[in-house]
C-alpha cells in the first residue's frame, strides 16, 4: 500500500522527493503530499489524486529544503481527501509520513483529545504525530521521543519523522512494513522500495523489524527495539534506473507481459548443470531439507495464491507428495494443524504481503521445521524469515496487475516440484521431459505473444459487457481464476472463474448472449470433458471464446470464437504457464478499450502490507 520517500541532503530535496513519489505511485495513488523544513518551519503541500496533482501545486507554489518527507497514499482510515493526505503535522512542530495501520488509534485519540490536541483528519496516522510531539516535550530529543512514543503503538508501521526542533535530522523506523535507507555521498534517504531511490543511489541498508534510524547529512545511527546501537550492512542493488522505466510501451503492464520470455530464462539461469537441476542452486542445505519432508503446505494471497493452486496439482500429480494450498489470511486465523515434517512454501512477489508473512510466522510457531520463500525481492521480510529463499528473478514489476511475477512464480515452483519429486514419484525420464519443457518456455511464450493483434481485435466484443465467466479444468482452473482476476482488476468487468465440471451446479443459469464465457482448452486428458461443457454453453446461446491448443481441430459453431495457442516444445505439464499469456493480453486490451487506468486500477495497490 502507501509509499514513503524522505531524505537529508546538501541540495534541494524537492526534485528527489517528487521523482521518488512517481516511482512509488504503484503502491498508492489516492493522494500525495510532502513536507520540508525551510527556515526552521515545516512547509507542507498536499493534493488529492495522483502525484502529478501535487507536482502542479508545487509549480504554482514552489518550496525548497534540505530535509523532507513525502508520501503517496492508498486509503485505509479515512476517505481519499486533501485533509487525509500525508504528511500529518502536530502543532507545526512535528511532521510524519506513515505506511501501515495503528490498530489502537481510537484509544490514543481519546487520550490526546483530553490533552488538548486538535485533529484535522480521519486518519490513524495523526495520532502518531501527536504522540511524537508529547514525547518530544519530555525527552527534548527527537530520536528519544520516537523511541518512547512507538512503545504505545499497536499494529504495523513504517515511519519518516521530521521536527523543527532538529531541522537537520530525519528519523525512520519500521515494524511490519518495509523501509530501506539509501546511502548517498554525505546524504541519506529512506523509501518503501529500492526502486524509488535508484536515481540517487544503488547502495542500501535494509532495516529489520523494530529498527530505528537517525539520519543526518553526514551520518546514520541505527538502534534496535531496546535502544541499543546496532549496525546493518550496506548492500549494492543490482537494479538500475532503466529497469523501472516504461520504455516504448504504453503501459508498464504491457511491457511486463512482453518481458516474460526473458524473466523465465532468468528463472532457469545457473540452476541447471547439463540440463539437470542442481539442488545446490536452491539454497544451502536444500537437499538435506528435502530429504526430511513428507508433505507441503503452500501459503499465498491473490495472484500468488493462484500460482500455489497450480503448484498443488504439480506436487501431487508429478512429485507424488501430499500438498495443501491455502489463502494466507485464512490459514493464520483458523488454528491449523500441520502434519509432521511439513515444508512451508510461502509465495509473494514483494515479500512484504502482511497476511502471508503472518501465516509463515504462525506456521513456525505451531511447529513447522522448514520454510521456503518463493519471492521476487531478495531483501524482503518474507525472505529473511524463511530458512530458504528461491528468488523468481522477474525484475521490478510496477503494474499493479501481476503478470511476469506470476509466470516466474510458476516456473520457480516447478523447480521445487522437480527437486522434491526426486524423493517421491518423479522418475528420471519424467524429470528430463519437464526440464526440456522449462527450457522451451521462453520461445513458446514469444510465439504466443504474436497473438496480440488477434486478441486485441477480440477485446472489442467486451466493450459493452458487464460480466464474464472463465472455465478451466485441472491445473487450468487456477489459470481461469487468474484470467478472471486480471479482467476484473483492470477493466472493472465482473468476472468469475469456475471449474468446468461445476458448470451444471449453478453457473449455467447465468449463460445468455450477454455473458462471454472464456475457456482454456489444452490438449490433455480432460479435453473431452471440457468439450461437453463448451457445447452446453453454446446450446444456450452463450458467447464462447476458446483458447485452444493449435493441434486441435475445432467443430464449426457460430457461437464459438477460437484462438489457437501455439505450444513449442511445451506439453501438458507446463501448459498452464503458456495459457496464462493470452488471458493477460485479453484483460489488458479490454481495459485499454474501456479507458481505465491499466497500471494503477482504482482502489488497488501493488503490495498489500496490512491486513
Amino acid at each position: 500500500m502507501c509509499g514513503i520517500i524522505a531524505g537529508v541532503a546538501q541540495r534541494n530535496i524537492l526534485p528527489i522527493l517528487l521523482e521518488g513519489l512517481k516511482r512509488l505511485e504503484y503502491r498508492g495513488y489516492d493522494s500525495a503530499g510532502l513536507a520540508v523544513i525551510d527556515r526552521h518551519a515545516i512547509v507542507r503541500k498536499r493534493a488529492l489524486g495522483k502525484v502529478k496533482e501535487l507536482e502542479g501545486l508545487l509549480e504554482a507554489e514552489p518550496v525548497s529544503g534540505l530535509v523532507g518527507i513525502a508520501h503517496t497514499r492508498w486509503a485505509t482510515h479515512g476517505a481519499p481527501s486533501t485533509e487525509n493526505a500525508h504528511p500529518h503535522v502536530s502543532r507545526d512542530q512535528i511532521a510524519v509520513v506513515h505506511n501501515g495501520i495503528i490498530e489502537n488509534h481510537e484509544q490514543l485519540k481519546i487520550s490526546q483529545l483530553a490533552r488538548g490536541h486538535v485533529f484535522t483528519s480521519e486518519t490513524d496516522t495523526e495520532v502518531i504525530a501527536h504522540e511524537f510531539y508529547d514525547a518530544l516535550q519530555v525527552t527534548g530529543c527527537l530520536l528519544e521521543a520516537v523511541k518512547l512514543a512507538i512503545k504505545k503503538f499497536e499494529g504495523a508501521f513504517a515511519l519518516g519523522v521530521i521536527s523543527v526542533s532538529e531541522p537537520d535530522t530525519l528519523i525512520a523506523c519500521r515494524k511490519g512494513s518495509p523501509l530501506v535507507i539509501g546511502v548517498g555521498i554525505e546524504e541519506y534517504f529512506i523509501a518503501s522500495d529500492v526502486a524509488a531511490l535508484l536515481p540517487v543511489t544503488q547502495r542500501f541498508i535494509f532495516l529489520e523489524d523494530g529498527d530505528i534510524a537517525e539520519l543526518k547529512i553526514n551520518q546514520v545511527k541505527l538502534c534496535d527495539t531496546e535502544g541499543r546501537v546496532i549496525e546493518r550492512p550496506i548492500k549494492k542493488s543490482q537494479l538500475t534506473v532503466d529497469a523501472v522505466d516504461k520504455g516504448d510501451y504504453r503501459h508498464y503492464m504491457l511491457k511486463e507481459i512482453y518481458e516474460q520470455p526473458l524473466a523465465l530464462s532468468q528463472v532457469l539461469e545457473g540452476r541447471f548443470i547439463k540440463q539437470r537441476l542442481n539442488e545446490n542452486a536452491l539454497g544451502y542445505n536444500a537437499s538435506l531439507i528435502f530429504d526430511t519432508i513428507k508433505s507441503v503446505q503452500l501459503l499465498a494471497c491473490g495472484t500468488s495464491y493462484h500460482a500455489g493452486m497450480v503448484a498443488q496439482y504439480w506436487f501431487e500429480e508429478l512429485a507424488g507428495i501430499p500438498c495443501r494450498v491455502e489463502v494466507a489470511s485464512e490459514f493464520r486465523y483458523r488454528q491449523p494443524i500441520l502434519p509432521e515434517n511439513t515444508l512451508i512454501i510461502s509465495i509473494s512477489q514483494s515479500g512484504e504481503t502482511a497476511d502471508t508473512l503472518a501465516a509463515l510466522l504462525e506456521a513456525k510457531k505451531i511447529g513447522a521445521r522448514y520454510s521456503i520463500a518463493v519471492c521476487n525481492v531478495p531483501e524482503s521480510s518474507l525472505v529473511r524469515e524463511s530458512d530458504l529463499a528461491l528468488m523468481t528473478r522477474a525484475g521490478p514489476e510496477i503494474g499493479v496487475a501481476s503478470t511476469k511475477a506470476f509466470t516466474s512464480q510458476l516456473a520457480t515452483l516447478m523447480l521445487l516440484v522437480i527437486a522434491i519429486g526426486r524423493r517421491f514419484k518423479l522418475t528420471k525420464l519424467a524429470e528430463e521431459k519437464i526440464t526440456s519443457q522449462l527450457f522451451s518456455l521462453p520461445a513458446s511464450i514469444k510465439k504466443v505473444l504474436e497473438l496480440d493483434g488477434e486478441i486485441k481485435k477480440l477485446s472489442e466484443d467486451f466493450s459493452e459487457k458487464q460480466h464474464a465467466l472463465f472455465l478451466g479444468r485441472g491445473a487450468h482452473y487456477p489459470i481461469a481464476m487468474e484470467g478472471a482476476l486480471k479482467l476484473k482488476e483492470i477493466s472493472y468487468i465482473h468476472a468469475e472463474a469456475y471449474p468446468a465440471g461445476e458448470l451444471k451446479h449453478g453457473p449455467l443459469a447465468l449463460i445468455d448472449a450477454e455473458m462471454p464465457v472464456i475457456t482454456v482448452a489444452p490438449n490433455n486428458s480432460l479435453l473431452e470433458k471440457l468439450k461437453s461443457n463448451i457445447h452446453e454453453v453454446s446450446a444456450r446461446g452463450g458467447q464462447l471464446i476458446v483458447f485452444m491448443d493449435e493441434s486441435l481441430t475445432p467443430v464449426p459453431d457460430l457461437n464459438i470464437k477460437i484462438i489457437k495457442v501455439p505450444q513449442i516444445g511445451v506439453e501438458n505439464e507446463l501448459s498452464p504457464i503458456v495459457y496464462t499469456i493470452p488471458l493477460q493480453l485479453l484483460a489488458y486490451h479490454v481495459a485499454v478499450l474501456k479507458g481505465t487506468d491499466v497500471d494503477q486500477p482504482r482502489n488497488l495497490a501493488k503490495s498489500v502490507t496490512v491486513e
